[in-house]
């Protein structure tokens, strides 16, 4: 007879290990973080808060430089988002669809950047941007910050468009539909869901984004990231850093909810290639 599927061979028991492993290496730092947020006297050797509390978040609201940098930060991260989309887009069709010379070199080279050391090609382009006038601006910080955004807006996008059901297509245009009556009834409804994953992960990592940020934009610019690195630098009390570490997995946890609830995990994997 066979065996039961449900007795467990070892294999399956390291797994369930390793996954729970892994997860307690995620998980504990940010529940350490979290109940830091809300603890006013935690001393060794204590294993639990001494004294819990919102005076830190009382202070850290309070201070108008907090909810500037959550504004800039949202406003920044909309700006670069939808700037990839309108530049990395129609580019992502064209390696997708379209055979030229240098097609897998270009294709290749957006990679460029997250192929070194990043800091040191943030100093370069800092010298570059220092001639420009561009240090300590918006429009500066952006810019650092469009050219991380190119790996996910250029490769999950060509695979949407890759994944296209091209037989649809074809029998869009058999019945005298036009490219661009196809493109935007067949192509894009498709490739859409992989797309908004694009745009999402775009905006998270642009709004997390804190070397460009910080060489780019100082002294002028300081975005959520930044002040909480200035804060913790300026007073090495460990609540104020939680504090605004809580406050930046807020537009992070409504994002991935959206994209859980909406979007879907499939769409992701998808635009991986999976």
């Amino acid at each position: 007879m066979p065996r039961s599927s449900s007795i467990w061979r070892p294999r399956d028991v390291t797994g369930l290990l390793l996954a729970f492993l892994l997860t307690i290496a995620v998980v504990m730092p940010l529940l350490v973080v979290g109940v830091w947020a809300f603890t006013e006297v935690w001393r060794y050797p204590s294993i639990v808060p001494q004294q819990f509390g919102l005076r830190f978040w009382e202070q850290t609201l309070s201070r108008s430089d907090v909810w500037s940098a959550l504004r800039l930060s949202l406003g920044l991260s909309t700006f670069v988002t939808l700037v990839s989309a309108v530049i990395c887009l129609p580019a992502a069709y064209a390696f997708a669809r379209l055979r030229f010379p240098g097609r897998d070199l270009l294709f290749f080279s957006f990679l460029a950047g997250h192929a070194f050391p990043k800091f040191g090609l943030l100093v370069a382009i800092a010298a570059i941007f220092l001639q420009l006038g561009l240090i300590g601006t918006f429009w500066g910080v952006a810019l650092i910050q469009l050219v991380s955004t190119l790996m996910f807006m250029i490769w999950i996008p060509v695979a949407a468009f890759q994944a296209v059901d091209r037989r649809m297509e074809e029998a869009a245009r058999d019945v005298g539909a036009g490219p661009l009556r196809v493109f935007w009834s067949i192509t894009l409804p498709q490739a859409a869901p992989t797309i908004a994953a694009a745009l999402l992960l775009t905006f998270v990592s642009t709004f997390y984004e804190t070397e460009g940020a910080w060489l780019i934009g100082a002294p002028g610019i300081r975005t959520m990231p930044v002040l909480m690195i200035s804060f913790i630098n300026n007073q090495m009390v460990i609540q104020y850093g939680a504090v605004l570490s809580v406050m930046l997995w807020v537009p992070s946890f409504v994002a991935l909810t959206f994209a859980r609830r909406v979007i879907g995990g499939a769409s992701f994997a998808r635009g991986f290639g999976g």
